[in-house]
C-alpha cells in the first residue's frame, strides 16, 4: 500500500513496548529494533514523527497458551522488592539494552500504571454503550454483541470462535480465572478484581483491581496520537487477540478504526520455536553483549 499520513508531513506511530516484569531478551527486543528502522526511514523522509512505545507495568498477564499470573507480584516477592522498585529495575535495564542497540529513544513513553484514569474512562464508555457488561467487580467485553455489529476479526483474519482455543492473556489462571463469569468464553477482561493478596490494585466504580491488557494500549494510544493515526506496530504474536481487542475497543470509543496502517514483525526462533522463557530457549540481553550465553 501506498503510505499517506492523516495529517501532511506528520506522522504518529504507537508500538506495544515491553512488560518490565524480568530481564528482556532478544526476542523481546526484535520489534524495538525494527519499528527504530521504521521510525529513523519515516524521519528521513522528511517526516515530524511522534512515536509513542508504552512501558507495561501491571503484570497481570502470561504467554499465550500458559497460566497466568501477576508476574510482577510474584517476581517482587522472589526478589524481595517492592513490585514498583522491581518494574523500576528492570525499566532501567531495558533502556541500557536499547541503548547498547544504538535505538533512538520514542517521543513519549507512556506507562500502563499511570494510565489508569483514562483506562477506567474507557472502559465507562465501553459500559455507557451497551458492548461490556460487570461481574462480581470484573468488567468484560462482549464479544458476541460486537460482532454483530462490527467485523471482528478483520485485522487477523480469525474468526469469533478461534478465541475460545486462543484466550484472551490474562484471564486463564488459577488467581485470575473469570471464565465462570463471561458470558461467553470469548469475552476478554477490561478490568479484573483483585483478590485480596494482589498488590497492585487500584479503585475503581466496580471496586479495587487492575486494567485488562488490552484496554491499556486503546487508552494510551489514544490520548497521545488521537482517536485516528497512522501506524500501529508490534510483533505478530500480537496481532490476535491484542491488537484485534484494541480495534473492537476503539471502535466503540471512538466511532472508527483506530489505525490506517497495521505493521508486525516476524519472530525470532531457534531451531524452528519462537524464542520464548517456557521454551527456555532465550538469550538474554545482558548475555548477548557480554557473550555469556
Amino acid at each position: 500500500e501506498i503510505f499517506e499520513p492523516i495529517l501532511q508531513n506528520h506522522v504518529g506511530m504507537y508500538v506495544c513496548g515491553p512488560t518490565v516484569s524480568g530481564e528482556s531478551h532478544l526476542g523481546h527486543a526484535r520489534p524495538f529494533i525494527t519499528f527504530d528502522v521504521v521510525y529513523r526511514y519515516l524521519q528521513h523522509l522528511g517526516y515530524k514523527v511522534r512515536y509513542v512505545r508504552n512501558i507495561t507495568d501491571a503484570g497481570h498477564f502470561e504467554e499465550e497458551g500458559r497460566e497466568a499470573e501477576d508476574k510482577i507480584s510474584k517476581k517482587a516477592l522472589i526478589e524481595k522488592l517492592e513490585p514498583m522498585e522491581l518494574v523500576q529495575k528492570y525499566t532501567n535495564l531495558f533502556h541500557w539494552a536499547m541503548r547498547q542497540f544504538n535505538n533512538l529513544e520514542p517521543t513519549i513513553e507512556p506507562t500502563a500504571t499511570g494510565h489508569i484514569v483514562e483506562q477506567i474512562e474507557m472502559i465507562k464508555q465501553i459500559m455507557d454503550a451497551g458492548y461490556a457488561y460487570e461481574v462480581n467487580g470484573s468488567v468484560y467485553f462482549d464479544v458476541k454483541k460486537y460482532a454483530e455489529h462490527y467485523p471482528y476479526g478483520k485485522l487477523s483474519g480469525r474468526i469469533l470462535e478461534d478465541l475460545v482455543e486462543a484466550g484472551s492473556r490474562g484471564e486463564t489462571s488459577r488467581d485470575l480465572d473469570g471464565q465462570d463469569e463471561k458470558r461467553n468464553k470469548q469475552d476478554f477482561a477490561l478490568w479484573k478484581m483483585a483478590s485480596p493478596g494482589h498488590i497492585m490494585r487500584w479503585a475503581s466504580p466496580w471496586g479495587e483491581g487492575f486494567p485488562g491488557w488490552h484496554i491499556e494500549c486503546s487508552a494510551m494510544s489514544t490520548k497521545y496520537l488521537g482517536e485516528q493515526f497512522d501506524i500501529h506496530g508490534g510483533g505478530m504474536d500480537l496481532m490476535f487477540p491484542h491488537h484485534e481487542s484494541e480495534i473492537a475497543q476503539s471502535n466503540i470509543c471512538n466511532q472508527e478504526a483506530p489505525v490506517n496502517y497495521w505493521m508486525h514483525n516476524n519472530m525470532i526462533t531457534i531451531e524452528g520455536r519462537k524464542m520464548g522463557k517456557s521454551y527456555n530457549n532465550v538469550i538474554k540481553l545482558t548475555e548477548l553483549f557480554s557473550g555469556d550465553h
